[in-house]
C-alpha cells in the first residue's frame, strides 16, 4: 500500500475542498432541512412512510452510498503487518473497544439526565443518550486516512488499524450498543439492531471486498482510487442529502429549542479531545513512533458517523432525537479534528522517529 490511500481523500495537499469546509457544507444542509421541514410537511411525512422492517428506504440507499465506498478502500490483506509496531494497533483497539463506548455512555449520562436535566424533557434527554452512545461505539473507518495523511502518518499501518477495526465492528458493534442502551433503560429492539448490522456492515463490507478484488485484479490499487475518486461525489451529495431529511423531519423541534444543538455538542466535545488525550498520551508513554501514533488517536477520536446516523434512523426513526444527536457529530466532527492535527504536528518532537521499511 502507497501513500495513494492517504492522497485520494486529500488533494491539494492533504484535505480536500469538502472535507476543509465539512462543517460549513453540513451547516449548510442543516438550515435547508430546517426550511424545508417546515415549508413541507407533507414531502417529509411521505417520506417517512416508506419503511420497510423498520428501515427508511430513502435513507438506507443513502447511507449505503455513504458507506460502500469507504468499505472499498479497505485491504484486508493489510493485517499481516500488524506484527511490525504491534503497540499501536493495541492502543487504538483497547481505546475503541474498552473505553470509548464507556467514557461517551458516561458523559452522556451526567449531561443529559444530570447537568441538563433542566433543559431538556427526559425523554428527549433519553433519546440524545441513545445518539450519543451509538457515537461512541462506532470508530472511524474512511476520514482517517485524511487526518493520518495532514500528520504524515503511515498510511499502510493506518491501513491496518482501521481493517482490523472493522473485522471487530462486525462482532462488537451490535453487543456493546445493545449493553450501553439496556444500562441506561433505553429499550433495545434486538432484531432491529441485528438488521442494522447487517445492512450497514456487513453487506457493504462484503460488496466492498468482492468490489475491491475485482479492481485489484484489472487494474492494481490505482484502479480502486480512481474507482473511489469517480463515486466521491455521489458520496458527498449523500452525506448532504441525509443532513437535510433528518433536520426536516426535526424542523419544528428545533425551531422550538434551538438550544438543544449546542447542548448536545458539549458531552461529543468532552468525548472527542479526553479520548485523544488517553491514546496519545498512551502512545506517548509507550514510545510509540509519532507516524503511527499520531494516526492511532485519530481513530478513536474520530466517529464512523455514517454508521451512527444509519442506526439512529433503523432503531428510533428518522425524526428521533437519537438521530438528530448522530448528525451533531458530524457537525462538530471535522474543526475538532483539525484542531487535534494541528496540535499533533506541534507535538512531533514528543515521539521517536521510525525508519519506515521498504
Amino acid at each position: 500500500m502507497t501513500d495513494h490511500m492517504a492522497d485520494a481523500s486529500a488533494p491539494a495537499g492533504g484535505l480536500g475542498t469538502f472535507e476543509r469546509w465539512l462543517s460549513l457544507w453540513v451547516a449548510g444542509a442543516i438550515v435547508a432541512g430546517i426550511v424545508l421541514g417546515n415549508l413541507a410537511p407533507g414531502l417529509f411525512a411521505g417520506l417517512a412512510r416508506m419503511e420497510v422492517a423498520s428501515v427508511n428506504l430513502p435513507v438506507a440507499v443513502l447511507i449505503w452510498a455513504m458507506v460502500y465506498p469507504m468499505m472499498v478502500g479497505v485491504d484486508f490483506g493489510s493485517i499481516r503487518r500488524v506484527g511490525e509496531e504491534p503497540k499501536g494497533l493495541v492502543i487504538t483497539l483497547v481505546v475503541n473497544w474498552l473505553i470509548k463506548p464507556f467514557t461517551m455512555g458516561a458523559l452522556g449520562v451526567l449531561f443529559f439526565e444530570y447537568i441538563f436535566a433542566g433543559l431538556i424533557p427526559p425523554d428527549d434527554a433519553q433519546a440524545y443518550l441513545a445518539g450519543v452512545i451509538l457515537l461512541g461505539a462506532a470508530p472511524c473507518t474512511a476520514m482517517v486516512f485524511v487526518w493520518s495523511n495532514l500528520t504524515r502518518g503511515d498510511p499502510t499501518y493506518t491501513l491496518v488499524q482501521v481493517s482490523v477495526n472493522d473485522l471487530i465492528m462486525v462482532v462488537a458493534f451490535a453487543p456493546i450498543v445493545a449493553l450501553l442502551l439496556g444500562v441506561t433503560d433505553i429499550v433495545v429492539p434486538w432484531d432491529t439492531l441485528l438488521l442494522s448490522v447487517l445492512l450497514y456492515i456487513v453487506v457493504p463490507l462484503a460488496a466492498g471486498i468482492l468490489t475491491r478484488n475485482r479492481l485489484v485484479a484489472h487494474g492494481g490499487v490505482a484502479a480502486v482510487e480512481a474507482f473511489r475518486d469517480r463515486i466521491k461525489p455521489l458520496t458527498m451529495a449523500a452525506l448532504l442529502i441525509t443532513v437535510v431529511l433528518l433536520f426536516g423531519f426535526q424542523g419544528e423541534k428545533i425551531l422550538e429549542n434551538p438550544l438543544v444543538i449546542v447542548l448536545i455538542a458539549v458531552p461529543l466535545l468532552i468525548q472527542s479531545y479526553g479520548i485523544f488525550a488517553i491514546a496519545y498520551g498512551a502512545a506517548r508513554a509507550l514510545r510509540v513512533p509519532f507516524d503511527i501514533a499520531a494516526p492511532c488517536a485519530m481513530i478513536g477520536t474520530s466517529n464512523f458517523f455514517e454508521l451512527a446516523v444509519a442506526v439512529a434512523i433503523s432503531l428510533f426513526g428518522l425524526n428521533s432525537g437519537a438521530a438528530l444527536a448522530t448528525v451533531v457529530g458530524v457537525l462538530v466532527e471535522v474543526p475538532v479534528m483539525l484542531s487535534l492535527v494541528a496540535f499533533a504536528n506541534r507535538t512531533r518532537h514528543w515521539f521517536p522517529e521510525r525508519t519506515r521499511r521498504p
